[in-house]
């Protein structure tokens, strides 16, 4: 039999569990066997029976004195009894429900009893796990193996399975090749394979699981090293960086740009000069000036006589973009060498969304008038969303693409976007009408690529991580802001609340109040948008002006409630976490988040970042249905740092923390097994194959795995 095998193959496997497994995504031996356990339950250590005490979990092993069934009149049903007893002494034993037991084990039969121990007219046993003692026990007496399983598999049935296959797993090829495992100590997969269904010690489950990791990390790591070459094979425009204009744009600032955002200028000017593309990550906490940075490179750029796009994951983030850029433009040079009177014109900045095609002066226009604009030059700096994708978009000298969020766009759509400078070079499409990127001896340009993100990851991580992205880090905020306070709020404190709101109304403030759904469920027990706004409105604020935003919404209807809550005409706005990203509301100064336990550290902290973005005091109110004190909400409450939570949540939580809404090429089926230590061997040892290897031609398995996904990481 060959792990390839189909499970219904197997004759221990019923058409009815056959089809189980199948929902379970398990069609052959081999997708069994990597179907592995969510935890264990430690019944490795045996207890005397003397030394039994009430509340308790343990693993006895004894005799069985005497066994029977009978009727129970409470539960309708039979049951088990059985005195069991070990060198010093005994104990009673009850399965309720169970009568069919007092059939399967006879007396005198040596067994294994795993449960709590219970206080009824003495010390008992209640529904143990139970297993007669043969060679190897694999439901009781070592570290027992718990699947998610569907209400129609049996875990005693899953896991004997599991176990009669498990000799196949010699089968499973290993892709990792020998010298790598054996200099970075990893197990064989077959090894890895067996300890982790049925482990032998702890400290064994660690290593099978870090084998996961490495093999999932190192074919990323794989994929990141060979788009690291391709990319040096390729050309992009030279933009030698002109210090006096770059000066003369940073003195017109209404404020001063902080030591991290010059040094995060700098290193992307530098980028910007070489004729190899540039592929730079810009990573900065929520507020810490990523987009000013990244439109004076735009700006050095344009002033070179090429074109810049600046990509958005929303319509409203993308018309707030445009609006603050056209401003704050309109107060810049156009050149170093002119007069300081002579302002940057504002009809060279574009903007295309799929309702809203604009000129910076105002202009509305048609869609074959914008994209003439763009393809003849005439438009310098466009800025949308989705809708520059289109393949209809032909730009006339794209040299500079920024991403911002660039998480929040899927790893096709970004690789899109990054041939669209090859097209506007001429370059033909390939097969399937999609764009290609040039072999080495083409001379095609393609545009230089930033990538910012507020979403931190720690320095350390983010290099192992990014293997094919250069990163720079704007860890410091602007002198002015205020640190926002932020409190987790009893419920019997949430009248207060909202009396405290209503007080900053009256100031001139304005409010978010977050929930983690949209319509009501009876599944999850948490506020919803619609059901909120309602409440609220009649209820709490009804003097007051409340709108209500949720992701399903219709983009204008979404965009006019937006509007209305910058212009002020909204007092409060109810919404889902669709608002995480980019809006800019200065005059906000409260949030309040519902049931902010359902939320990761990360998106609460993007969530808190939509105030505190003007001059006043801001404020966080965390509403949480959990009773117990929270350690993770109570250090949310005590930093404003990105990145200190970034770190803790990958101590915690491991780096799956980091890929909350993980994209193609990082998305990491084991990422909650992840360490710092793993990830970096898996780098060394990328490095290593492709430095005697550089098409993986030695190794076809690992081509056939990586080459793809390096394709698929381009502008990740």
């Amino acid at each position: 039999m060959s792990v390839n095998d189909s499970v219904s193959n197997i004759s221990q496997i019923s058409p009815k569990l056959a089809k189980s497994l199948s929902s379970m995504g398990i069609h052959t031996i081999a997708d069994l066997l990597n179907y592995f356990p969510s935890r264990y339950l430690d019944f490795s250590k045996f207890t005397l029976i003397e030394n039994l005490h009430v509340g308790e979990v343990v693993t006895v092993r004894g005799t069985i004195k005497s066994i029977a069934s009978r009727f129970s009149f409470a539960t309708k049903k039979n049951l088990s009894e059985a005195i069991v007893s070990d060198e010093t002494g005994s104990i009673k034993v009850t399965w309720f429900n169970q009568g069919y037991i007092a059939e399967t084990l006879k007396k005198g039969d040596q067994v294994l009893l795993s449960g709590k121990v219970d206080n009824y007219k003495g010390l008992q046993l209640t529904n143990p796990i139970y297993e007669k003692v043969t060679t190897e026990n694999i439901h009781t007496g070592r570290l027992v193996p718990v699947y998610k399983l569907p209400s129609t598999i049996f875990p005693k049935t899953f896991r004997k399975l599991i176990h009669e296959l498990l000799p196949l797993s010699q089968g499973l090829i290993d892709i990792i090749p020998a010298p790598i495992k054996s200099k970075y100590h990893i197990l064989d997969i077959a090894e890895a394979t067996q300890e982790l269904h049925f482990p032998t010690s702890i400290d064994k489950i660690t290593q099978a699981r870090e084998r996961l990791a490495f093999e999932e990390s190192f074919v990323q790591q794989l994929a990141t090293e060979l788009h690291r070459l391709e990319l040096q094979a390729l050309s992009a425009p030279s933009i030698a960086t002109n210090i006096s204009y770059i000066k003369s744009l940073i003195e017109k600032l209404p404020f001063t740009l902080t030591v991290g955002q010059k040094k995060a200028l700098w290193q992307i000017l530098q980028d910007l000069e070489y004729k190899h593309p540039m592929n730079r990550l810009l990573q900065g906490d929520v507020g810490s000036g990523k987009t000013i940075v990244a439109l004076l490179a735009g700006l050095q750029t344009m002033q070179k006589g090429y074109q810049v796009a600046l990509l958005v994951p929303t319509e409203v983030l993308a018309k707030q973009h445009f609006e603050s850029i056209c401003k704050q433009i309109s107060n810049f040079p156009p050149k170093a060498d002119q007069p300081r009177a002579d302002k940057f014109q504002i009809s060279k900045v574009g903007l295309l969304t799929s309702n809203f095609r604009q000129f910076g002066d105002g202009q509305n226009l048609k869609k074959k008038e914008i994209l003439e604009h763009i393809a003849n030059g005439k438009i310098h700096l466009l800025i949308g969303t989705h809708a520059i994708l289109q393949e209809s978009i032909k730009f006339k000298n794209l040299a500079f693409v920024i991403v911002d969020e660039q998480h929040r766009f899927g790893v096709g759509q970004r690789k899109t976007l990054l041939n669209l400078g090859l097209n506007s070079h001429g370059r033909e499409k390939g097969a399937h009408n999609k764009p290609t990127l040039p072999s080495p001896h083409e001379s095609a340009f393609v545009p230089h690529l930033l990538s910012m993100t507020a979403t931190p990851i720690p320095r350390t991580a983010a290099l192992a991580l990014y293997g094919n992205l250069e990163i720079s880090t704007i860890e410091e905020l602007p002198k002015n802001r205020l640190p926002i306070k932020t409190w987790v709020v009893p419920e019997d404190k949430r009248r207060g609340a909202y009396e405290f709101i209503k007080k900053e109304i009256a100031s001139g403030r304005q409010a978010f109040i977050i929930t983690p759904l949209v319509e009501e469920s009876e599944k999850l027990q948490a506020k919803s948008a619609k059901a909120e706004f309602e409440r609220l409105q009649k209820e709490v604020f009804p003097h007051l002006k409340l709108g209500l935003v949720y992701g399903s919404m219709k983009g204008i209807e979404k965009d006019k409630v937006m509007l209305a809550f910058k212009n002020a005409e909204v007092d409060i706005l109810v919404a889902t976490s669709v608002i995480e990203i980019g809006i800019d509301i200065p005059n906000a100064s409260v949030i309040v988040i519902e049931d902010a336990d359902r939320f990761g550290l990360a998106q609460l902290h993007q969530l808190r970042g939509r105030v505190g973005r003007g001059a006043y005091q801001s404020y966080c109110l965390l509403f949480s249905n959990v009773t117990t004190s929270s350690e993770r909400l109570d250090f949310f409450t005590h930093t404003n740092n990105g990145f200190r939570l970034a770190e803790y949540d990958m101590r915690t939580r491991g780096f799956g923390s980091l890929f909350g809404n993980a994209q193609t090429g990082f998305n990491f089926k084991y990422g909650q097994y992840l360490s710092l230590k793993v990830l970096e061997h898996a780098k060394s040892a990328a490095k290593e194959i492709i430095a005697t290897s550089h098409n993986l031609d030695k190794y076809p398995l690992l081509n056939k795995l990586a080459t793809p996904l390096s394709e698929e990481l381009h502008m990740e």
